[in-house]
């Protein structure tokens, strides 16, 4: 039995929170913590155990987080805030001597690229304090890379082509809204799409790629390439890789709100002066759209996210496809939340219980596809999300390259 300490209060850490209440041979108590405690004060009243705690906190403040840590003294701090606060989290966990697991790479409050150098820079000193640091461990990424690791274990000797196919197919009904945290979303979104390809990373402009992709029970979504950071880590770890690719689905209503937006400057980071006061555009339109934690309820539809790959087994061509498949009704009737966060809680909890099984426990700092993916992906599904797989099909990625 231990204690786990959470970092953030939005849909996330409320998914993850209800999942944490399944296991309470082995979660023995919880402290949420946020900059707005009467957030994490709302999850514990819904989930209404008496071993849950909340506190107020601002997570870019270290000295303020060496206090908090050392006062609930947990075995792993789940940092489910924002990226931008992920080094002064694992700091404070290093100060303190406990372990450390996230959802997304740090980025930067002033450059918008998601990148993980300044994180693996910590592997020497989590190692030395004998602490563990798990990296990326939500959807994608997180469950992504597991799929990758699972199929390096069981299906390739060489894998030479990965593509990752995210499709949010639901409807939540508003005119625009973001799945998650909007100022994130939309620099991850408008920033130059990245790819690597025979050694190099490739730049094209925001959402110039598009490819016409089918999902499970879904059908064919126009599907954008973008960068996301768990391609670096992945070519990193699986060397044999030549191409990898991440793919994302946009509906035509959001693509035009967003060019509006950019048209406006209204998705700038810079800082502009507005009656006496600086703010910044962005982080205002962050404040007028709806939050992404009160979406759930009207949600409908599904999302599908997997890995599509190809490579050699015993000299031979293969491809694999694995992917999951979420629906938004389920999650919100389950936790509240939509399908978008639930995909990033659930895996969240199952990395927590990995480690506090001691079958992710080592000391240093690693993404999720350096561990052994098997009791993850045996877990998962008791937790609420399943997961299927296809071997030596055409793969639906090559389908749409030859439209």
């Amino acid at each position: 039995m231990g204690k786990v300490m959470i970092i953030g209060a939005g849909g996330v850490a409320t998914a993850t929170a209800h999942q944490l209440v399944k296991v309470p041979k082995v979660f023995e108590e919880v402290l949420i913590a946020s900059r707005t405690k009467e957030k994490c004060d709302n999850i514990v009243k819904k989930i209404n155990k008496g071993y849950f705690h909340t506190a107020q906190i601002d997570a870019m403040q270290v000295d303020e987080l060496v206090s908090l840590i050392r006062d609930f003294k947990p075995d792993m701090v789940m940092n489910l805030a924002l990226p931008y606060q992920n080094l002064a989290i694992m700091e404070a966990c290093l100060q303190t001597g406990v372990s450390y697991l996230d959802t997304a790479s740090y980025e930067s409050p002033d450059n918008p690229h998601l990148y993980y150098i300044e994180q693996w820079s910590y592997f020497d000193k989590f190692k030395e304090a004998g602490i563990t640091g798990i990296l990326g461990c939500g959807f994608d990424p997180g469950v992504t890379g597991v799929f990758t690791a699972y199929a390096a274990k069981h299906y390739f000797d060489e894998i030479h082509y990965l593509d990752i196919v995210d499709c949010n197919a639901g409807d939540h009904g508003k005119y625009f809204a973001t799945n998650f945290n909007a100022e994130i979303n939309i620099r991850e979104i408008s920033s130059p799409g990245i790819y690597y390809k025979e050694g190099k990373w490739i730049e094209t402009k925001p959402l110039e790629i598009h490819r016409t992709i089918a999902y499970p029970e879904i059908g064919e979504r126009e599907s954008y390439l973008l960068f996301h950071e768990e391609l670096e880590s992945l070519v990193k770890h699986y060397p044999t890789i030549k191409q990898a690719r991440f793919w994302m689905t946009f509906s035509e209503r959001y693509l035009t709100v967003l060019e509006v937006l950019q048209g406006l400057g209204l998705t700038s980071i810079k800082p502009i002066h507005y009656e006496g006061m600086e703010i910044i555009p962005l982080q205002f339109i962050k404040a007028i759209l709806p939050d992404p934690a009160t979406l759930g309820e009207n949600y409908k539809g599904k999302v599908s996210i997997g890995v599509q790959l190809k490579g050699i087994y015993q000299g031979k061509e293969r491809s694999y496809y694995i992917w999951s498949n979420l629906d938004h009704e389920k999650a919100y009737k389950e936790t509240g939340t939509q399908a978008v966060a639930y995909s990033t809680g659930v895996p969240a909890m199952v990395g927590a219980l990995m480690y506090m099984k001691d079958i992710w426990k080592k000391p240093g700092v690693y993404n999720v596809e350096q561990f052994d993916p098997d009791p993850f992906l045996e877990a998962m599904p008791k937790y609420g999300i399943d997961w299927q797989e296809a071997i030596d099909i055409p793969l639906p990625i090559d389908k749409a390259e030859q439209q």
